[in-house]
């Protein structure tokens, strides 16, 4: 069976070094990681990461905004 705490684990490491690395494909990653966070807090019934990465998700949208017209300059 697919152990998500894993699969998020993989996802965090992975997704910091590309957005380190100014990929795109980073804010991609932690996007999924971010679902992936709000499945395990249901599955486990600890609804407090489900507001918590709906957050992050906001946060990340808002910063990958800011970050491509940074970008593009």
């Amino acid at each position: 069976m697919l152990r998500l705490d894993y699969l998020s684990c993989v996802l965090t490491v992975a997704s910091t070094v590309l957005v380190g690395r100014r990929c795109w494909e980073g804010w991609a990653l932690a996007g999924i990681n971010s679902i992936v966070v709000c499945v395990i807090g249901f599955r486990t019934a600890q609804m407090g990461f489900i507001p918590a990465n709906i957050f992050c998700m906001v946060m990340s949208a808002i910063n990958l905004r800011a970050w491509r017209k940074t970008g593009a300059s």
